[in-house]
């Protein structure tokens, strides 16, 4: 019996790094989700060594194959986008050192997967994430949204892809 893939998704951040864990493909069902939340008033390294303890953390509890992580993409704070970018490093560094397979996808990939529409807002989101999950609720905050939905893209493609590989043999 080939065992239920699990997939972490993160939403990077320093100050808040979202995060969502589901495991299989369809149905998906979510295992947990949450947020790291660093304090503004530390230093960098602290608050990336934070961020790498509790991926690492998430990554011994559920033991997922993949992590998923929302591509980069600011067109104008620079000043947020460095430090978006220094918290995708430690996430993406920690899934290696933890032999995970990393993938990315833009913001555009994972709402338009999920939401049927690549321009699709937060809220719009948030809602689909919780009808495909079957949660009561929808996914608080924002960015535990945002990381499931990261995770919920991946299994989507990689259960099409599997399909269409599947459909060419």
């Amino acid at each position: 019996m080939i065992p239920t893939p699990v997939t972490l998704g993160i939403d990077p951040g320093t100050a808040r790094l979202g995060y969502g864990v589901i495991r299989g493909v369809d149905p998906a069902e979510s295992l947990e989700f949450g947020i790291v939340e660093t304090k503004s008033g530390a230093e960098m390294p602290s608050r990336l060594l934070q961020l790498h303890d509790e991926i690492l953390s998430i990554i011994r509890d559920y033991r997922p194959s993949v992590m998923v992580i929302e591509r980069l993409f600011f067109a104008r704070n620079v000043t947020n986008a460095i430090s978006v970018g220094q918290a995708r490093g430690v996430a993406m560094l920690t899934a290696a050192e933890a032999g995970l397979t990393v993938v990315e996808y833009t913001p555009a990939e994972v709402k338009q997967a999920v939401a049927g529409f690549g321009n699709a807002d937060k809220e719009q989101v948030q809602q689909m994430v919780k009808v495909i999950l079957g949660l009561s609720e929808p996914p608080q905050p924002d960015d535990a949204a945002d990381a499931l939905a990261v995770a919920l893209c991946h299994v989507q493609h990689s259960g099409f892809l599997e399909t269409v590989q599947r459909g060419s043999q």
